[in-house]
């Protein structure tokens, strides 16, 4: 199921997003998400959250990587309420975030969340 929305920023991210074997999207507590097998979410669509002001995505991200970013890049990058303390980071859309940026920390996103079976298909390669 997709989300109707006229949103040309967050078709973007849908495309992506369902473009990795076993993905899906419903809403999940009130913003447009992304799931590998229906239950692990590995990206979340955030309009103002909360009245935080931000257009976001809240991505899983592999062990270390959101302190990195997040202190490389703190305009763009930043530790997300209600998943930031299980590693996820936020990527600020409304900042001029690149485009390579965003793709890459949707990838890590979903590569950090699905299944080695699912991984192989996309990585062509054994994963240990």
């Amino acid at each position: 199921m997709t989300i109707s929305n006229d949103n040309p920023l967050l078709d973007e991210v849908r495309t992506l997003c369902l473009s990795f074997p076993g993905t899906s999207e419903r809403v999940s507590h009130g913003a447009p998400s992304f799931f590998v097998n229906g239950k692990n979410s590995f990206v979340q669509y955030r309009n103002n959250h909360h009245g935080d002001g931000k257009i976001a995505l809240w991505c899983a991200a592999p062990p270390g990587v959101q302190t990195m970013l997040v202190e490389t890049e703190p305009d763009i990058y930043y530790v997300p309420a209600y998943v930031g303390h299980l590693g996820w980071v936020g990527v600020r859309l409304d900042r001029q975030a690149k485009w390579e940026d965003i793709s890459h920390a949707i990838s890590n996103a979903y590569l950090t969340r699905a299944p080695k079976k699912l991984r192989e298909q996309i990585t062509k390669q054994p994963i240990d």
